[in-house]
């Protein structure tokens, strides 16, 4: 009876994915809903619209490590390369196709920014490590595609994902045109080789995906990647125009991914 009902609810998102837009009573589907999470710390940090900027020039291998490090290992992201323990799990078989599973990683710029590939480029940026992972951005796609509302945009312009609501169909990842979202085709908790109770972890099913450390700025904390990037990474408020994000974005010539897409992306490349 479970799997019908799962069935028949998969049946009723599709058609609500197809018709998006095409009918405003189809409320459930809606990117105008938001969910803003206010936090009871006194110490907590907001913003208007949080926005993130990385400064290319201070960006190294080392940076991109630790950055990446730093994040997967607080949010228990998997690592299907992981050697699981047998004893604990011994029913898990070997991983028999690539699967990754990513919050923030490492890519080229031919594959960063295809929009703006040159044939005269600076050499540099060809062997330059550039740091991706979501956008948050303002007009956020995999909001509007997504049926159940697991993924929500807040009031400050964070992009968020709501475990439990997530039935996995991956409308969201067809709608996301960075690639910013991981799908767990199983099981993620035998591949993580460290477990981190202050944060959840994921169930087979369910799209992953960079929630810029929103539980951190909610206790006065900056973001895992900031802090590891050595002042590469800077986040703020992007409508204040007294922030650190808006003076170096002032300051510098900046680019964002795929602009073009209109999707508004709220992280910033200082060239």
């Amino acid at each position: 009876m479970m799997k019908k009902s799962r069935r028949s609810f998969l049946k009723v998102a599709g058609v609500a994915a197809v018709g998006l837009g095409a009918s405003p009573a189809m409320n459930f589907a809606s990117s105008d809903i938001s969910h803003p999470v206010k936090s009871k710390n006194e110490h907590g940090l907001s913003a208007h619209r949080w926005g993130m900027v990385i400064d290319t020039n201070k960006i190294t291998d080392e940076v991109v490590e630790a950055c990446v490090e730093a994040c997967h290992k607080a949010h228990n992201v998997p690592d299907f390369n992981h050697e699981v323990d047998e004893e604990k799990y011994p029913k898990t078989r070997p991983v028999n196709h690539k699967q990754e599973i990513k919050w923030l990683w490492e890519e080229e710029f031919h594959n960063a920014f295809p929009d703006k590939e040159d044939e005269f480029l600076a050499e540099k940026y060809h062997d330059l490590p550039f740091l991706v992972t979501c956008n948050h951005c303002k007009n956020a796609p995999c909001v509007k595609a997504c049926p159940t509302q697991a993924t929500f945009k807040r009031e400050d312009g964070i992009v968020l994902m709501d475990y439990h609501r997530c039935i996995g169909c991956r409308f969201c990842m067809a709608a996301c045109p960075f690639g910013a979202r991981s799908f767990n085709f199983r099981d993620p908790r035998p591949f993580i080789e460290k477990n981190d109770p202050a944060f959840p972890t994921r169930t087979k099913g369910v799209v992953e995906k960079c929630n810029l450390c929103a539980e951190r700025l909610a206790k006065g904390e900056q973001p895992h990647c900031v802090e590891a990037s050595e002042g590469a990474i800077v986040v703020g408020d992007l409508e204040d125009p007294e922030s650190e994000v808006r003076a170096l974005l002032n300051e510098h010539y900046s680019i964002r991914r795929k602009q073009s897409m209109g999707t508004e992306p709220s992280v910033y490349y200082v060239m």
